[in-house]
């Protein structure tokens, strides 16, 4: 029900004001992998949300999670004090990453995690010696949030123009390569000599002048580009050989996208730390975490005097108690659905088959796809960009998808069933015939 008179005071995030509020997309309510909007209309939500929605909409065990603690402990302060439920989900979380990576620095979203990430870097190196590693190296393509560090090893232009001057960082080339690897299922085969791109970094800048490297696995808003055979391997390998720490930004591949818990443990990479968020709940409350090997918050915490605060870093809300209780339901989810290895078996697989079934749909110059994530890339014959008004197209036939310039990319529920693959690839398909048939 329509409550307020004007939008003019709503300022959108990344969204186009003008032509959002000329024309509005209203979403009233949501279940399961539906949105339904303002006209009655019910939409088909191909990326759960925004890569977060993992476990479908709606889900009355978060709900009821929610409401129980927000009864029992509402609100502590996370500085000098402590709430069971905070070390309960810090317990449980560590059980999905990697062997090493049990300890959890928590965040309100992926951008923060990444923040978070890079000063504990920093605050690592230091406590070891090495103030002169100050720099950070990123990849072009890649998304890591909009706070000042996140843009910084971002490398999307529209995200870093007009902000500056940035931190010291220099980008690795991106791994899209539509020339060998159009169409590929899975990770492409070709590619992995872009991985000895970091090699010629650290030796330009001296190794000993980097703090870390961070990389998305799968670089989301970039465009979905996944990363070659062994490419990931082998960033693990030149950043071991020079001491530079690898931080996964896993805050779109975490929580059973990929058919893992994570990226890093589907791809057998174990990195220094994890940015998560998203999935983490659900996407139904703000959290996001920094798993961290042990070594580097065990190093940290040991170089400052005994009693003195040893990290100056934390938000109002870190470990905000609804949050985690929202986070304890999901996981329960996750682990009574087995959601988080479902994308890696016989759906993922139908996901595959049925996004690759577009090749030769007129416009169509690529489809790519891991686990439940794809992306269909298009060249419009003029050289206009094309994603937008295909997005709007998807809407008006039923179905919420996200254009990255000329690609539609996806992320559905881990809860899709096959008849719902179908129709988004039907109407891919047809939107296709009308646009460049």
């Amino acid at each position: 029900m329509k409550n307020y008179t004007s939008m003019d005071h709503f300022w959108m995030p990344f969204t186009a004001n003008r032509a959002f509020k000329a024309a509005p997309r209203i979403i009233e309510r949501a279940e399961g992998v539906w949105l339904h909007n303002d006209q009655g209309g019910r939409i088909l939500d191909a990326t759960a949300g925004l890569w977060c929605v993992n476990a479908g909409h709606g889900r009355r065990e978060i709900a009821d999670a929610i409401a129980a603690q927000a009864v029992k402990l509402d609100y502590s302060s996370p500085f000098n004090l402590g709430h069971d439920i905070g070390f309960e989900f810090a317990e449980r979380l560590v059980k999905y990453t990697p062997d090493n990576l049990n300890r959890v620095f928590f965040t309100n979203s992926g951008s923060e995690a990444v923040e978070s990430a890079l000063k504990i870097a920093l605050a690592y190196q230091n406590a070891r010696g090495k103030k002169g590693k100050y720099r950070f190296i990123g990849r072009e393509k890649a998304y890591h949030g909009v706070n000042f560090g996140g843009i910084s090893v971002g490398g999307l232009t529209p995200n870093r123009k007009g902000f500056g001057p940035l931190l010291p960082v220099d980008h690795l080339p991106h791994t899209l390569d539509l020339e060998r690897n159009a169409f590929s299922r899975g990770l492409p085969e070709h590619g992995i000599e872009k991985a000895e791109a970091l090699e010629g970094l650290l030796q330009f800048h001296d190794p000993d002048s980097i703090a870390a490297v961070i990389v998305e696995p799968v670089s989301g808003a970039g465009g979905v580009i996944m990363p070659s055979v062994g490419y990931l391997k082998r960033l693990r390998e030149i950043c071991t050989k020079h001491d530079v720490l690898l931080i996964f930004d896993e805050v779109i591949t975490g929580w059973g996208r990929l058919g893992s818990p994570f990226a890093a443990k589907e791809f057998d990479v174990e990195p220094d730390m994890i940015t998560s968020a998203k999935g983490i709940t659900n996407g139904v409350l703000p959290l996001g975490a920094v798993f961290v090997r042990d070594e580097i918050c065990d190093t940290v915490i040991d170089s400052a005097p005994q009693g003195s605060i040893e990290f100056f870093h934390g938000y109002t809300y870190s470990a905000h108690p609804i949050a985690c209780a929202a986070g304890l339901a999901t996981l329960d989810i996750y682990e009574e659905e087995g959601l988080l290895e479902r994308a890696g078996g016989e759906i993922g697989d139908y996901w595959q088959s049925a996004l690759h079934s577009l090749k030769g749909e007129p416009g169509i110059v690529d489809v790519r796809n891991y686990g439940l994530i794809g992306a269909v890339q298009y060249a419009a014959p003029d050289g206009s960009l094309v994603g937008p008004k295909i997005m709007q197209r998807c809407y008006e036939k039923g179905m919420s998808v996200r254009a990255v310039g000329d690609i539609i990319a996806f992320s559905p529920p881990l809860i899709i069933e096959k008849e719902q693959i179908d129709q988004i690839v039907e109407t891919l398909g047809s939107i296709a015939r009308e646009m460049f048939g």
